[in-house]
């Protein structure tokens, strides 16, 4: 056993004496979520370059590291892929500005007649965030949507232009939702459907294009349609 401890203490005295250091320098700063911390804190984007140390003085370079990302709270350092997961008021805006743009897309296909739909529709955007909203404002916008030049949609399939729609407020949001997140989006969608009475033609049309902007497959989606059919509103 004494061989081993000499080895081991040979390997310690010798990473005393060699070893490596990074000299990180600020690039960038901004606001991020951290995942140390769990919330959105101001963060510094540094870039490095490592050397070789002797005695703890830096001696030969040994190339870049990073870049890296470090969180001003916490201090710790994450891939600059940490960037890419949007503040928590950025997905607050995101998921009030989708919840929105599908009340929407479900009117222009059903209609604004019955006003349990236009308040059904209203209570989830408020919900969502526009707590302002209100069931006069949502058929102004529906109205004004229907007035536009190809941008009638009730009782037609979903038109090129509100596919290209829901498909822009959903695609920053589908990756940062569980799946049940994503399904209770589509669902909400369903409840203001349903909110008059049995789907019609245009309106599964377009929570057919909800569910695949959120990446919910096509089983899935008619799965969760027909449970909310089913559930008593």
């Amino acid at each position: 056993m004494l061989p081993v401890r000499g080895r081991n203490g040979r390997a310690v005295r010798l990473a005393r004496i060699l070893g490596t250091r990074t000299a990180w320098t600020p690039v960038g700063d901004g606001e991020f979520f951290c995942p140390g911390c769990g919330g959105d804190r101001n963060y510094q984007r540094l870039t490095g370059r490592r050397r070789f140390t002797v005695l703890g003085v830096p001696l030969l370079p040994r190339g870049a590291a990073g870049p890296v990302v470090e969180c001003a709270a916490c201090t710790g350092r994450f891939g600059t892929d940490a960037l890419d997961h949007p503040t928590t008021t950025r997905f607050s805006a995101i998921l009030r500005d989708a919840v929105h743009t599908v009340a929407l897309a479900v009117l222009s296909a059903g209609g604004t007649s019955s006003r349990t739909v236009l308040e059904t529709a209203a209570a989830a955007v408020r919900a969502a965030g526009f707590a302002e909203c209100t069931e006069e404002q949502l058929a102004a916008l529906v109205d004004a949507l229907a007035a536009d030049t190809g941008r009638v949609y009730e009782d037609q399939p979903c038109a090129p232009g509100l596919t290209i729609e829901l498909h822009e407020a959903l695609d920053p949001l589908a990756p940062h939702l569980a799946p049940a997140g994503r399904e209770a989006v589509l669902l909400q969608a369903a409840r203001i459907a349903l909110a008059d009475g049995p789907y019609t033609p245009a309106e599964r049309d377009v929570l057919a294009t909800v569910g695949a902007a959120l990446t919910i497959c096509a089983d899935d989606i008619g799965r969760l349609l027909a449970a909310a059919a089913r559930t008593p509103s």
